[in-house]
């Protein structure tokens, strides 16, 4: 029986005929069932149970104790039907590539979270740093977090993309998949120290087009410091050197024109490197030969500064609109003040610190997260050397603060860049997707739903002119048992409207009110001078198998679109008959 579900349900006519929400319905507990009315004396007291046990209970009346057994193990029965339909239904659906499955997972619809990606070190746990976060009030924010190292990805050109994670948690390789709507570098995407190079990462998200902080082009510039420092020389260009101090820097393509120097000492940056590596203190013209040698092996690019005897080093830090200055002191003598012990404090914000911060922050597009680096000289001077990005490390007492500072940003840009309702890709199939709550869907003229009878009476009069005198096409019904078919005549007709669907016949009575009578009887108002024939619908013992499970769902589609103040409830109603009518089909 169950081969046989399966390929009924492969027919994609058949899943596109499922109303709105009955996929993710199935796994609902159905609501509870009204209490029955009390028996006569001497009856047993019906068990209340699924559809299916209520059909299969025969009416109250004396029976041997024996046939009172049954029901308890039916009713489990009929729960244990309607689990693995669901799951053939979905299961079917999916392989047969009528529903998306990672989009299933991911619901751009039906998903009330927003997934952040946060790309750092595992040392930091950022999950809970947003718990408790929500995204336009409603969404709440689930973060991933990996390293570049971990991380994969695909993206096309139509806007579907797949981030995939592969990460050892306690010895056991864990392996997920998901669609970020956010991203937070925390980490550097290239370092040659490291021989560790994700631009491509990088590359992959922009091509995806997904937000982050900071902006991913800006990112992607930061992957060289010659060139973040091509965009300070502008910077100093344009303000002078009273206003923004850069040191002296000089750039090498390669090892060919690194001859020498016009005064030492300096320091030598090969490539593109962080935390001081690549740097090397150069006090004479032998070593700085000794040096372009070295450059020549790594072919790669290098810089020169004069060296700086420094009394501290300088951080401005920008996160958002907050800001913090910090002055590090070597202790050991090393002339890196990174290297060795050093002593750190938080100094005052001068407006000097912060033009020079704001400054930097504008360049490539803007940046959300900076810090500017600086040294003062023995000499009383300042000299400006280095820029970071979203990157940075977190240095000082207060680097708690600083992290609830980069998550009430990633929040507010969340809200900025995200709209509150998903749009779904423009080249996605759309076999099982319907339109939204008011809007009219346009029918295929030459689709016509199994086993629907031939019309009844005059032709389809054209668009814009139905009236209530248009006869309908009667589709096959199964009803449920202890309802009868009532008489197409005994239905309200509901007044003529514009609209912008292509008509189509009718079916037999408003589809609001037909779906509404089914469960309780309504007052039938005066018939029509000329009344529609009537023809009453087939009753199930007439029906194979197939038809019933075909027709419980030949609905009209104007049933489940159309905007009326009892939508919701003719929906649940139509969920609960679809119910009795697959609980039916081995109610034998």
């Amino acid at each position: 029986m169950m081969n046989f579900l399966r390929r009924r349900l492969s027919d994609s006519s058949f899943i596109a005929n499922l109303p709105n929400g009955y996929m993710t319905d199935l796994q609902r507990p159905e609501p509870q069932q009204p209490p029955p009315p009390p028996p006569s004396a001497g009856s047993p007291a019906p068990a209340s149970g699924s559809p299916a046990s209520e059909r299969r209970q025969p009416q109250p009346q004396p029976a041997p104790p024996q046939q009172q057994q049954p029901p308890p193990p039916q009713q489990s029965a009929g729960s244990s039907f309607f689990s693995s339909l669901s799951n053939a239904v979905k299961q079917t659906a999916a392989s047969a590539g009528l529903v998306d499955a990672s989009a299933a997972v991911s619901a751009a619809v039906g998903r009330k979270f927003k997934l952040l990606l946060v790309i750092d070190e595992p040392h930091t746990d950022w999950a809970k740093a947003f718990r408790g976060k929500k995204v336009h009030g409603e969404y709440d924010i689930k973060v991933e977090q990996a390293e570049f190292s971990e991380i994969n990805l695909i993206a096309h050109a139509d806007g579907n993309y797949a981030v995939d994670v592969q990460i050892i948690r306690n010895g056991t390789k864990v392996v997920r998949s998901f669609r970020p709507d956010f991203v937070l570098v925390r980490q550097h995407s290239y370092s040659m120290a490291e021989n560790e190079d994700f631009r491509n990462l990088i590359i992959g998200m922009q091509y995806a087009g997904v937000p982050s902080v900071n902006s991913l082009e800006s990112i992607y510039n930061f992957c060289d410091k010659p060139w973040v420092f091509a965009q300070l020389v502008s910077v100093y260009k344009s303000l002078g050197p009273e206003k923004f101090p850069l040191i002296e820097q000089t750039f090498y393509p390669n090892h060919k024109e690194m001859l020498t120097m016009p005064t030492f000492p300096v320091v030598v940056k090969i490539g593109h490197a962080h935390s001081g590596m690549g740097k090397i203190k150069v006090d004479n013209h032998y070593d700085f030969q000794d040096i372009a040698s070295v450059v020549a092996l790594t072919q790669t690019y290098a810089t020169t500064e004069p060296f700086i005897d420094s009394k501290y080093d300088i951080r401005i830090q920008k996160i958002g609109s907050n800001y913090k200055a910090y002055m590090r002191t070597s202790i050991s003598g090393n002339w890196k003040t990174n290297t060795g012990s050093a002593m750190l404090e938080q100094i005052a914000m001068s407006d000097k610190y912060k033009l020079w911060v704001d400054t930097c922050s504008e360049i490539f597009g803007g940046l959300d997260i900076c810090a500017v680096k600086a040294v003062h000289g023995k000499d009383g001077k300042d000299y400006i050397f280095e820029v970071m990005d979203c990157a940075m490390p977190l240095i000082g007492e207060h680097q708690a603060e600083d992290r609830q500072h980069i998550t009430e940003l990633v929040v507010s840009k969340m809200n900025q860049m995200l709209s509150k309702t998903p749009i779904p890709s423009p080249q996605r199939p759309t076999a099982t997707q319907q339109p939204q709550s008011g809007s009219l869907k346009e029918p295929e003229p030459n689709k016509v739903p199994p086993q629907r009878p031939p019309p009844q009476g005059g032709p389809v009069q054209p668009q814009g002119m139905q009236s209530q005198s248009q006869e309908a096409l009667q589709p096959q019904r199964v009803f449920p048992a202890g309802q009868a078919a009532k008489p197409a005549a005994s239905q309200p007709q509901r007044p003529p409207g514009p609209t912008t669907q292509q008509p189509r016949p009718q079916a037999q009575g408003p589809p609001s009110s037909r779906l509404s009578k089914e469960a309780e009887p309504q007052p039938q108002p005066q018939p029509e001078p000329q009344p529609a024939p009537q023809q009453k619908p087939q009753s199930h013992p007439q029906l194979n198998k197939s038809q019933s499970l075909t027709n419980a769902f030949s609905f009209t589609e104007s049933s489940f679109f159309r905007s009326s103040v009892n939508e919701d409830e003719a929906k649940a109603e139509t969920i609960r008959n679809l119910r009795k009518s697959f609980a039916s089909l081995f109610s034998d």
